[in-house]
């Protein structure tokens, strides 16, 4: 049966229709793909020590998920745990900060009275209007607020659920993915799937080992510059440097402010310059060695991803946007006519030039 070959123009607006369409379907069913997507991260990391105790220990295909799984909610709960110590440990000193965010209050309007010409009348009325909005809004943010965590907590345990079936039915689910597709090309759909795989796992563990390791290093940095609340802010900004370009950002201001709330503004300077040399160190060094290159995408696509997958997903989606990019790279490196897509998204490969000239001499034949 021929194929109907259809013009530029059409294959261009069919193509941004199906764009539309998907993109539709993403964010008015967020709340099924982002637990899917989170689950499979988690059910490829866990995979290994999944077939460990399935192939060696024989511990059974049921048995083997769920201890997987318990020691994943183990170690995720330890790490809650301890920040959520270290968040009371700072909300014990709420009054402290409360006098020095007044005083520093007090030194800008004295500023603004004597620098820019603003009365205390003028900064009465525009701190009125502030504080009238926000007391307006702060039942609403309340409310809000119940239902984030509530919404995080049935995240996770729909993430758990899915994850014990991925682990368990995970042969079935391969089964599924090649039979969609002809027997001739059911080898490439396996080898996308291998690589997938192998691109996820690099990634996934590959940010939870940078993410230990700058973690320790910030609060490492912090104490030695004597800084209040070093290990929170340390572990902070580790957790926020994995959203790419914007986390590093987030986590400068707020140890800005903190810094500055609790001491003076030298210490408050020095310590956003230190975070961001060490971001710059594992941006530089670092990541490329331990990701070992898994994700290859250039700075424009990464930036355009992480912004499309805040606006479909929020926050969820500037982390899972990166790996579902990187996929889509892959899908696109293999099927003919999504080439040029590929090479879109992927880095500029440099030739390597040798660095000193071969001479080639002729060879005379006597």
């Amino acid at each position: 049966m021929d194929t109907i070959k259809f013009p530029f123009y059409a294959r261009a607006a069919l193509t941004l229709i199906a764009l539309a369409l998907t993109c539709m379907i993403l964010s008015l069913a967020s709340s099924i793909f982002i637990p899917l997507v989170f689950s499979l991260l988690i059910s490829i990391l866990l995979y290994p020590l999944n077939k460990f105790l399935e192939t060696k220990l024989h511990l059974g295909r049921t048995l083997s998920p769920f201890i997987c799984i318990l020691l994943f909610v183990t170690l995720l709960f330890s790490f809650v745990y301890f920040l959520a110590i270290q968040i009371v440990n700072f909300a014990g000193d709420f009054p402290q900060l409360r006098k020095r965010f007044l005083q520093m209050g007090d030194s800008l309007q004295h500023w603004l009275r004597y620098k820019m010409h603003i009365n205390n009348t003028q900064q009465t009325e525009y701190l009125d209007k502030s504080l009238n909005g926000i007391l307006g809004s702060l039942g609403h943010s309340i409310s809000n607020v119940f239902v984030s965590v509530t919404s995080i907590l049935l995240l996770t345990i729909f993430v758990l659920i899915f994850t014990f079936f991925m682990l368990f039915y995970r042969k079935l689910l391969m089964k599924f993915v090649l039979y969609l597709f002809k027997v001739e090309y059911q080898p490439k759909v396996n080898e996308v799937i291998y690589e997938t795989k192998r691109m996820i796992y690099s990634y996934v563990f590959g940010l939870v080992i940078e993410m230990v390791l700058v973690g320790i290093v910030n609060c490492s940095m912090f104490l030695i510059m004597g800084i209040q609340y070093a290990l929170l802010l340390g572990i902070m900004a580790a957790v926020l440097n994995i959203i790419p370009y914007l986390g590093i950002y987030t986590s400068i201001l707020i140890t800005v402010l903190v810094t500055l709330a609790n001491s003076n503004l030298n210490l408050a300077m020095e310590a956003g310059i230190g975070l961001f040399i060490v971001h710059l160190l594992d941006s530089n060094i670092l990541f490329p060695r331990i990701i070992g290159g898994r994700v290859k995408m250039n700075p424009f696509i990464t930036i355009l991803a992480v912004m499309s997958g805040q606006f479909l997903w929020g926050v969820s989606g500037m982390f899972l946007f990166i790996p579902i990019t990187g996929i889509i790279k892959l899908i696109c490196e293999r099927v003919e006519g999504l080439e040029a897509w590929g090479l879109l998204i992927g880095v500029e490969e440099v030739e390597k030039k040798p660095k000193h000239k071969i001479k080639i001499k002729e060879i005379k034949e006597e």
